[in-house]
């Protein structure tokens, strides 16, 4: 293709077209100089610029890119919409920094809180780390959460401000008191340049000026968006625009009808033999999850092991980047991923020692250190996510004995423990759906007075609550006889279903009455070997459950690990076919 960069190709001829030009194309170069050159030219030529366009000239060109990007982006004199658009090209070849850094000087140079005009123009020698500045505005180039520093030298120069720093100590997200700026340094020397670090939740952030300038400060955009910093300088300094927050975006009950039917990826990466494979299942693949969604599967809950893995409780980071893969595959196929910690040894009610069934203080450090690394690791994935505390081992009891009473004070307890460490962890944290779990997921025993929905800091609206459904276990479970009980091979009698029914019924009431919607996060029937179930009951059996879900306003998610839905390409077995094609 021929290049307008080897002469071959003419001159954009009207201001749009070199917009285009410079935010399409301009990052192929090759010969920088020479394209430098006949930008100069041209721009002389035609009046219609008067920002020289900071070409760097070595092998800076990749890591400093974000300042390449945002001189362009000023030349251009395109508005924030435009560049969002355009921005993926414009960076392609630069880091993630450089990327939020075009949207962010944008955002300051061509939006103001105080209606001032933020346009910018300044002279360069060609580099934007290492260069004498004549006049004008030095943009803070990096603009990172812990205040880079850039070195110039700088005569009769100004600086922008970086973005706002992080929102105030509150604990309430919506608080709009100021945020406290992250400056590299006190700017005793003219070559340096303290930026300020974004803001994180809607609340001021004062961006921090160099020297012989006063940075204006710059309004925190929301949870996972950022507002840009105000325009340092004397005598005047435009403030910063606000960015735009998502903190009333997420209504868990609003989700409900789009999560749809669910699965479960069971016996996988919760398995504590040997990761994703040591329960005799095969590797997940991205031909697996696409799947399942091209089959009507909306939302997959993702069961984890994270402490059998840990090292010192740490997370191992392989593992973990392999959690967050199949999450990505999960959220790229639109469907909804649930993330938890599972039984993973049963560590949480202390499984088989001296304090079973006690929440013990060890467990809760524990447990809110999990849940910081992992909220953390997933602070940049989308409202798609939904985070689940734990699995079914709420199992506390006065005193330890499983015979007696339960303990719901320890179960609010972990429960606000993990609403609130999440929240804290920011990014799509701060307002993401979160799941917290009844007491054993029982129905019966979290439907009581007892149980309490946590405080959540991001307001009403963003919780659910999870119950599992294997009743009667004798047909959903069983395949042995035991002293208890024996397995049934058949169900459907009128009082089976009214038995449903009746526990579906508290649930809903119970649900809307805490005004949390439900996720009924496993239920399932086994096809049986010893006992093998007769497949029309099996098929009634869960279309029942599926359907009493569905009327109430609860998300069903299948238990299955492997029989009714084949781990190669997300096949159907006939019987989970028919109940889909029942349920459509």
């Amino acid at each position: 293709m021929r290049s307008w960069f080897d002469g071959s190709f003419p001159f954009p001829r009207s201001s749009s077209s070199l917009r285009f030009f410079a935010l399409e194309t301009y990052p192929t170069c090759r010969s920088r100089p020479k394209v430098y050159g006949r930008f100069r030219r041209y721009a002389s030529r035609t009046g219609s610029l008067d920002v020289d366009v900071p070409l760097p000239v070595d092998a800076r060109w990749a890591s400093q890119g974000d300042a390449v990007c945002a001189s362009l982006t000023r030349m251009a004199n395109v508005d924030f919409a435009a560049a969002r658009r355009t921005q993926r090209s414009c960076c392609g070849s630069f880091t993630r920094r450089a990327i939020a850094v075009v949207g962010l000087l944008v955002l300051g140079c061509s939006t103001s809180t105080d209606g001032s005009d933020g346009e910018v123009s300044a002279t360069t020698s060609g580099d934007p780390v290492n260069s004498t500045f004549s006049g004008g505005i030095v943009p803070g180039v990096t603009g990172n959460p812990s205040g880079a520093i850039v070195n110039s030298t700088a005569t009769s120069a100004s600086s922008m401000g970086g973005p706002g720093g992080p929102a105030s100590s509150s604990s309430n997200p919506l608080d709009t008191s100021p945020g406290t700026s992250v400056p590299a340094g006190t700017p005793t020397d003219p070559g340096i340049l303290p930026v300020g670090g974004p803001g994180r939740s809607s609340a001021a952030g004062g961006g921090t000026g160099g020297p012989d300038a006063t940075g204006a400060g710059g309004n925190g955009g929301g949870p996972t968006t950022q507002g840009a910093g105000g325009i340092g300088g004397l005598p005047m300094g435009s403030g910063g625009s606000t960015g735009p927050s998502d903190v009333g975006q997420v209504d868990a009950a609003a989700m409900v009808a789009d999560m749809g039917f669910g699965t479960n990826i069971g016996n996988t990466l919760e398995n504590t033999t040997e990761w994703e494979t040591g329960w005799g299942q095969p590797l997940i693949s991205e031909a697996f999850i696409n799947g399942i969604a091209s089959r009507g599967i909306k939302t997959v809950r993702v069961p984890v092991a994270w402490d059998t893995y840990a090292n010192n409780g740490v997370i191992d980071a392989a593992k973990f980047d392999r959690v967050k893969q199949v999450v990505g595959w999960i959220e790229a196929a639109g469907m909804y991923p649930i993330v938890n910690i599972h039984w993973d040894g049963g560590w949480i009610f202390n499984e088989s020692n001296e304090n079973e069934f006690l929440l013990t203080a060890d467990v809760k450090t524990k447990f809110a250190s999990y849940w910081e690394q992992i909220a953390t690791g997933f602070s940049d994935v989308g409202h798609k996510l939904i985070l689940e505390g734990l699995n079914e081992e709420a199992r506390f009891y006065a005193n330890g004995d499983s015979n007696g009473t339960p303990d719901y004070a320890a179960l609010n307890e972990l429960n606000q423990l993990f609403v609130s460490t999440v929240r804290a962890q920011g990014g799509y944290n701060a307002s993401r759906a979160l799941l917290i779990v009844g007491f054993t997921t029982d129905i019966e025993k979290t439907c009581v007075d007892a149980f309490e929905v946590p405080d959540d800091p991001a307001g009403s609206g963003k919780l659910f609550l999870s119950l599992h459904y294997y009743t009667p276990y004798t047909f959903c479970g069983l395949d042995t006889v035991e002293s208890w009980g024996s397995p049934a091979t058949t169900w459907g009698t009128d009082q089976e279903k009214a038995t449903l029914e009746g526990l579906f019924d508290k649930l809903g009431a119970f649900s809307k009455s805490r005004s949390i919607p439900v996720i009924l996060g496993e239920f399932g029937v086994t096809p049986g070997e010893n006992y093998v179930r007769e497949p029309a009951s099996r098929i009634l059996w869960m279309e029942s459950v599926a359907r009493a879900s569905f009327v109430r306003g609860i998300v069903p998610v299948l238990w299955d690990t492997g029989s009714e839905i084949k781990r190669t390409d997300g096949s159907f077995s006939a019987e989970f076919q028919t109940v889909m094609d029942d349920l459509d």
